[in-house]
């Protein structure tokens, strides 16, 4: 078996798991029912109390929380402990509405600690490593999730944060930074910056990238890990949670190991809410069981997904979660189709010539919803001829078709033309007016 944080935890049985989760299931019920008075109305209007929750088997009849819940109860109406008991807030910005307020006690801190500490240590890292957090810091939660989970195992931690890349580049070089831990597009960006300042990826000593924070596809790995010589995972966490170390990928790569000890998974199909099956996707659900500062029961994080129980090949035993495709919010309904970015992502790299930057422009024109797909050029082939250019966009534009069921105008554009960012990256502008 490879490198585990917590091998016990792991590795455990299912029985052994199920037994955790009831105990930590029917704690956090009670702490809920009689600490936050929004759970304590949920329940009582289905007519529940904490004594009907028995086991995990009871988990569907809990009440379903939504992110307008935590809007509705800003800012700190889910919280449930005494501010005395609260150490740190973080909070998400959205594009709408007001902003999701999170607490955590300094148990809750821990908690994040280990499940950030079985992330990186399943990259390969231990206590010898150096580890380089280009998350941002500050009120979004990757920046500072990362570095808790470096200290927990008790590696080096450089907390670089976004930004000032040319500088970022000389600390990896300088320092000599093994796991470089940010969102994937920034670490393309911070690749292609490399590849122009003329430093050959051996210099560097980077072995293994732990990205998040947005959808990426195979193909983007793929990129990176070539580019970079490392081992690129994914992990997967959202702040109402806990922030990044939700779940994480083994070297296999094959699915996110839930930390389902703390976090209770569940797919639910979106319009009938009926818990689905192994292999079925549908919304993404997770019952935080160990947390106390702002325990959720069976939130929505809008996330499409599905589940598999089966043991990985790497030996941990935890339920797995297909890496997501985007977030039913993030889908785009073009003329009837559903449309997620990271698919174009995946058009894009398989075709070739062309870099990983791209931007969707919806738009409706007499009725009629229409696509517009920015993409960049690569340095070779922006100096070819236009007729080659008008060939490339017509066989994206064939593959887009092809693949999304949805007609889209390619426009291929200048390198660098569309604009980098050094936390999430914006990938559509929608103009449409509903």
């Amino acid at each position: 078996m490879p490198k585990c944080w917590n091998p016990a935890r792991e590795a455990i049985s299912r029985d052994e798991m199920c037994q955790i989760q009831s105990k930590n299931l029917i704690e956090t019920v009670n702490h809920v029912y009689q600490n936050v008075p929004f759970y304590r109305k949920k329940m009582d209007e289905k007519g529940l109390l904490p004594g009907d929750i028995k086991s995990i088997d009871d988990l569907s009849k809990l009440p379903i929380t939504n992110k307008q819940d935590l809007r509705d109860n800003y800012p700190f109406g889910l919280f449930a402990v005494p501010m005395d008991d609260i150490v740190r807030i973080h909070a998400s910005s959205g594009t709408t509405g007001k902003q999701t307020v999170v607490g955590y006690t300094k148990e809750d801190l821990d908690v994040w600690g280990e499940v950030m500490a079985r992330t990186l240590t399943s990259a390969g890292a231990d206590k010898s490593w150096i580890i380089h957090v280009s998350y941002g810091y500050g009120l979004f939660t990757g920046g500072l999730g990362a570095h808790i989970g470096a200290e927990t195992i008790g590696a080096a931690v450089i907390p670089a944060s976004s930004g000032n890349t040319a500088r970022q580049i000389q600390i990896m070089t300088d320092f000599g930074s093994n796991l470089l831990a940010c969102t994937p597009s920034y670490a393309m960006y911070l690749a292609e910056s490399i590849e122009k300042a003329g430093i050959p990826k051996e210099k560097l000593k980077l072995r293994a990238g732990v990205f998040g924070a947005e959808p990426w596809t195979p193909e983007m790995r793929k990129r990176l890990e070539e580019k970079l010589g490392i081992l690129a995972i994914d992990v997967y966490g959202l702040s109402e949670i806990i922030g990044p170390g939700v779940s994480y990928e083994c070297p296999e790569q094959n699915g996110l190991h839930v930390c389902e000890d703390h976090f209770i998974p569940e797919i639910i199909n979106p319009e009938t809410e009926e818990v689905l099956g192994d292999g079925e996707h549908g919304a993404l659900l997770f019952s935080t069981v160990t947390k106390r500062g702002l325990p959720l029961l069976r939130y929505n994080t809008r996330d499409v997904s599905s589940l598999n129980h089966e043991t990985c090949k790497c030996g941990r035993t935890a339920v797995r979660m297909e890496k997501p495709c985007g977030r039913t919010d993030d889908m785009l309904i073009i003329r009837g189709v559903n449309v997620f970015p990271s698919q174009v992502e995946s058009v894009l790299l398989n075709i070739g010539n062309v870099e990983p930057h791209y931007l969707l422009i919806v738009d409706r024109v007499n009725a009629l919803d229409t696509l517009e797909i920015w993409v960049e050029m690569s340095e070779g082939l922006f100096s070819d001829e236009v007729r080659q250019i008008e060939v490339l966009e017509n066989k994206i534009a064939g593959a887009v078709k092809s693949t999304l069921g949805v007609a889209a105008k390619i426009k291929l554009v200048e390198p660098n033309t569309i604009e980098r960012s050094e936390g999430k990256t914006k990938r559509v502008i929608d103009k449409r007016k509903f």
